[in-house]
């Protein structure tokens, strides 16, 4: 039997998702749809709070689509399993903090994998693109996503030509959150995953949902869904000991200790 070309590590609340599939990190169905086995774990799992996805190696994070695989049958409208393509851009439900460590190249379907987690990091020598232009197909999650994270002009720039940026100018548009040195970039990865997980876990799902529903809503409706409780998480948050204990240590000026209940 072949080895997984997901790697996983749990530490604590946190769970490192690691695409190792030599020698480009790309993904194919069968990747992909362990993947998607992966994040719904994740997401099911009450003790891991906090994701970091990345690729193995210096060179790639993940060049997205597998286009040899494709070449040998692999459909592209095949099942990618649950959570779509990299198993996390479709997956519903996800209420938990995904951070993605960005470790070299990052284009195609790897950036829409990228731009599926909530904070992205980048080691100084990532570039980023989106070259399914010049192979005659649609970046389909990046065309809807990726007009709406950085300005309208740029984005449509890197669709319709494919062209490459860096890391500086990735920073410089609002696609990623900070640059690292390669060297330290997992080491920055996990401290902020371990600030995160040290965070009120129903307070980052209300804000994961909330900001998910809203954005197809007006801003009054999505107001009154909240004030009404009518998202579920937020209707869970505002019954829980975690309410009480927020503000129970803030009266008492001290930590509070999140239960996630």
């Amino acid at each position: 039997m072949s080895e997984s070309p997901v790697k996983t590590e749990r530490r604590g609340h946190v769970l490192e998702v690691t695409l190792d599939r030599p020698k480009a990190n790309a993904i194919d169905l069968q990747t992909s749809r362990a993947l998607g086995e992966v994040f719904r774990e994740f997401r099911d799992d009450p003790e891991l709070r906090v994701a970091i996805i990345t690729g193995a190696g210096e060179k790639f994070f993940c060049p997205g689509w597998d286009l040899k695989a494709a070449a040998d049958g692999d459909a592209v409208d095949g099942d990618y399993g649950v959570g779509g393509f990299g198993g996390l851009q479709e997956l519903r439900g996800l209420n938990k903090p995904v951070i993605a460590a960005v470790n070299g190249i990052c284009c195609g379907g790897g950036l829409e994998w990228a731009l599926s987690a909530d904070i992205i990091l980048a080691a100084e020598h990532a570039t980023f693109a989106l070259p399914e232009i010049r192979s005659g197909t649609v970046a389909d999650a990046a065309s809807i996503k990726l007009p709406k994270r950085i300005p309208y002009h740029i984005a449509m720039e890197m669709l319709l030509t494919g062209r490459w940026i860096d890391a500086e100018e990735a920073a410089r548009w609002g696609m990623i959150n900070r640059i690292h040195s390669a060297e330290t970039l997992m080491e920055e990865a996990r401290a902020l995953a371990d600030h995160l997980a040290s965070g009120p876990p129903l307070v980052y799902a209300a804000l994961k949902e909330v900001v998910r529903e809203a954005e197809g809503m007006n801003f009054q409706d999505a107001m009154n869904r909240i004030t009404k409780r009518q998202f579920e998480t937020v209707d869970i948050l505002y019954d829980s000991e975690d309410q009480l204990e927020g503000a129970r240590a803030f009266a008492e000026k001290r930590d509070p200790v999140w239960k996630g209940r």
